[in-house]
C-alpha cells in the first residue's frame, strides 16, 4: 500500500527525476534544480547527492555519450520498465494499455511516439498528476510503483556492475518510492 501523502510531498523529487533521465542538457544540471527538489530530510538525499556530485565531475558532452550508450543500446539499462520483467508480447501488451488509461484518467496525455513504461514518463506522471481526493488513486498509484519498482531493480543491478554515474540516481528513486510504501502489517494493525 503507498501513504499517497507522503508521495505527493515528493512530487518535485519525481519531477527531477523523471528530467535527468532524459537526453542531458545543460539546464539539466543547475543547482535550483536539485536545491528546488531535495533537502537534507529527503529519503533518499545520500543517493541523490552521490549523483549530483557524480555528474559535476564529468562534462556535459561525456554525459551525453553516458546517457546515449548506457540507455539507448543496452538492452539490461532500458529505461523501459517492462521491457526484461515482461517477456510475452501480450502480458507486456496489456500492461502498457493498462498504464495508459490510468496515465489518462488522471488527466495526463501521452505522447504519441513514447510507451507508457518509459520510466522518465511515469515519474513524470508521479509529479505533474493531481490524484489527492481521487478514490481511484490508491489502486493506480500502486501499480505505478510496483511497475517502477519491478524494472529498476534490474536496471539498478546493471548500472551497479557498469559502475555508471546513473547508478547512484536509480537508488534515489527506489529509495524515495520505498519511504512512501506502507509494510501490510502497519496497515492491518492500524499503526
Amino acid at each position: 500500500m503507498i501513504n499517497l501523502d507522503a508521495l505527493y510531498q515528493l512530487k518535485e523529487s519525481f519531477g527531477f527525476f523523471s528530467n535527468q533521465l532524459t537526453y542531458p542538457e545543460k539546464l539539466d544540471f543547475h543547482p535550483k534544480a536539485f536545491d528546488k527538489a531535495f533537502d537534507s530530510n529527503h529519503p533518499a538525499y545520500h543517493e541523490i547527492k552521490q549523483y549530483w556530485e557524480n555528474m559535476h565531475d564529468i562534462s556535459l558532452d561525456d554525459i551525453q555519450e553516458v546517457y546515449t550508450r548506457t540507455f539507448d543500446f543496452e538492452k539490461k539499462t532500458t529505461l523501459y520498465m517492462t521491457y526484461n520483467k515482461l517477456t510475452e508480447q501480450k502480458e507486456r501488451g496489456q500492461m502498457l494499455a493498462r498504464l495508459k488509461v490510468l496515465y489518462e484518467m488522471f488527466g495526463l496525455e501521452m505522447p504519441q511516439n513514447e510507451l507508457s513504461d518509459f520510466l522518465p514518463l511515469m515519474l513524470e506522471f508521479l509529479y505533474a498528476a493531481e490524484w489527492r481526493g481521487d478514490s481511484r488513486a490508491q489502486e493506480s498509484l500502486t501499480l505505478v510503483v510496483m511497475v517502477i519498482e519491478d524494472g529498476t531493480y534490474e536496471l539498478l543491478q546493471a548500472l551497479g556492475k557498469q559502475n555508471s554515474p546513473y547508478f547512484h540516481l536509480i537508488k534515489a528513486i527506489r529509495e524515495t518510492l520505498k519511504s512512501c510504501v506502507v509494510e501490510q502489517e502497519k496497515v492491518i494493525n492500524g499503526d
